[in-house]
Order: structure tokens, then C-alpha cells, then sequence
């Protein structure tokens, strides 16, 4: 899966620590996300999504 998160983040200026204090998640847990090291779990993307009112598949899609 390739996770566009860095994009997202960096086109709207979301720091990563904003997003996990939203989402509910540690810093490196977040981090290795978003440099695609691991991915969420299923409720952990959508609770991500919603946090940037998107779709999971906007976020993550198939390489």
C-alpha cells in the first residue's frame, strides 16, 4: 500500500503532532505510518481519515 499522508500533510501544513493528538496515537507510532515503515489498523485509518475528512482510499491506495 502506498500511503500518500506525507502530501496530505505537507499540502494542507498539518504538523504530524496535531494529527496524533486527534487520532489518539504516540508520535512514533504515527511516524512510522506515515513513512509507510507500517500500516494502521483498520478503525486507526478511519479514525485518520475522518481527522482530515477524507476517505480511507484517498490516504492509502494499492501500488
Amino acid at each position: 500500500m502506498k500511503c500518500k499522508l506525507p502530501v496530505i500533510l505537507a499540502e494542507r501544513k498539518i504538523k504530524q503532532k496535531w494529527l496524533c493528538e486527534r487520532v489518539g496515537l504516540s508520535t512514533s507510532a504515527m511516524s512510522q505510518i506515515v513513512r509507510g515503515e507500517s500500516l494502521p489498523t483498520l478503525p486507526t485509518a478511519i479514525r485518520i481519515a475522518k481527522v482530515l475528512d477524507l476517505k480511507v482510499e484517498d490516504i492509502w491506495q494499492e501500488e
